[in-house]
């Protein structure tokens, strides 16, 4: 509301600045193309895709942060446009060909931000950022040639959470290795419970589970990423291991029957429902699983979650599969860089807390979880964010979009048992070497 009354305040007294010009009186404020009026006021322009309606807590925490950063610059007026995310990628590509990007706006990472840096379109911004200050890896994606073009915002990281209530029912506990993965699922599938809600249908879910395979298999070293960077051939051995995991687990029923059959909402539902006793999501769905009202209090009160498990005792548990989503970019052409840059760094910093509180979402940046009056899973979930070590990208984001439909495309036929290991493997190295 402040912020809608600081533009019409700008607007109208623009407006009547015009018609006293008109008259023979007063003076003209308006705005030159350098972004600052005669009077000294800077204008910055600021896109971004949290609207009104879906987004809601952000659309709201960001408007307020807006308001404080001009009460604080009383000489910087910012210039809001709000979007939803495909319209707002139609227009900053359209004003991108101009030259016409906003001054700060949201971007995308790795595959999606690179045509705009190869572009000169975003600013550097490693003076305005402490690395130190974000969860380990999330600023990576937003990197290219040495130079980091973009704040993040958001993190998401994937977990497998669990249904406490069941898992207390047949005296079972967290497994650390997945050996005592597969005799949770041995004794679940015994007692008629199934052990994993597993939407295969939309395929990105169950690439989580080949990735964390890999990840693990690979011990400390981010294989996925380097396969795909070409640092590594996809027929290493750590690939078809993987592989031959993901199918034993198929092969043990861990998973609902018929995986690739189901929509993701669909074993979600199975999840949030108790017909199912885990589930491999990332944080975007903490909402549902804390202060979401639509589902069951005493199912929120019995969710718990634990690391994907080491196999043949190899995988370091502080390296997690997941990504940032939104960051903020400066434009390069911006002529109010320096202010632009000032705001982008402000906004990230109070970003930070009030993501949590405020929005119900996990941000980039590190917080101060013993500061913060926060339930619990958040504050598990942020303390070990908090001692992370890596956190590999997931593979579809990474990778061109030829290369992550061809991806999705196999993780269906791994699961579905219509390509062996081998082939898999043989089949993402084959694409990504014509890269």
């Amino acid at each position: 509301m402040y912020l809608k009354k600081a533009i019409t305040t700008v607007v109208v007294l623009f407006v009547l600045s015009l018609l006293l010009a008109a008259c023979g009186g007063g003076s003209d404020a308006s705005v030159d193309s350098s972004g600052e009026s005669d009077s000294g006021n800077k204008t910055i322009r600021f896109m971004h895709s949290y609207t009104e309606g879906s987004t809601a807590p952000q659309y709201n925490t960001i408007n307020e942060i807006i308001s404080e950063f001009e009460e604080d610059n009383p000489d910087v007026t910012i210039e809001l446009e709000v979007l939803s995310n495909e319209q707002y990628k139609d227009k900053i590509k359209v004003l991108s060909t101009s030259d016409e990007l906003p001054d700060v706006g949201i971007t995308w990472a790795a595959g999606y931000m690179k045509p705009y840096v190869e572009g000169n379109k975003y600013a550097p911004l490693d003076d305005i950022y402490n690395k130190d200050n974000f969860v380990a890896g999330t600023t990576d994606p937003f990197s290219m040639n040495g130079n980091t073009y973009g704040l993040p915002l958001e993190l998401n990281i994937a977990s497998i959470y669990y249904n406490k209530a069941i898992f207390d029912e047949y005296g079972l506990e967290e497994p650390e290795t997945m050996e005592e993965l597969n005799e949770i699922v041995k004794t679940l599938n015994e007692n008629g419970v199934n052990p994993v809600a597993l939407g295969n249908k939309d395929a990105w879910t169950g690439s989580m589970w080949y990735m964390y395979a890999a990840t693990r298999l690979g011990a400390d070293q981010d294989v996925i990423t380097d396969a795909i960077n070409r640092e590594m051939s996809f027929e290493d051995p750590v690939f078809v291991q993987a592989g031959e995991e993901i199918q034993k687990l198929v092969e043990n029923d861990t998973f609902v029957a018929g995986p690739n059959g189901l929509a993701d909402e669909e074993a979600k539902s199975m999840f949030l429902s108790g017909q199912a006793a885990m589930y491999l999501t990332a944080t975007w769905d903490l909402a549902n699983f804390t202060t979401n009202e639509d589902v069951a209090q005493e199912f929120r009160d019995s969710v718990g979650y634990f690391p994907f498990p080491s196999i043949d005792g190899k995988g370091n548990m502080n390296n997690y599969v997941g990504g940032p989503g939104v960051g903020l970019f400066v434009a390069e052409n911006s002529d109010v860089k320096e202010d632009a840059m000032a705001f982008a760094s402000y906004l990230v910093e109070q970003w930070g807390d009030r993501a949590v509180t405020e929005v119900g979402m996990v941000p980039a940046a590190k917080i101060d979880t013993e500061s913060m009056d926060l339930l619990p899973l958040y504050v598990d979930i942020l303390n070990d964010l908090n001692e992370a070590e890596n956190i590999t990208l997931f593979a579809d984001v990474q990778m061109t979009a030829a290369d992550a439909q061809l991806h999705l495309d196999m993780i269906q036929a791994l699961f579905g048992g219509e390509v062996t290991p081998e082939e898999f493997a043989k089949a993402h190295e084959e694409a990504l070497s014509e890269e």
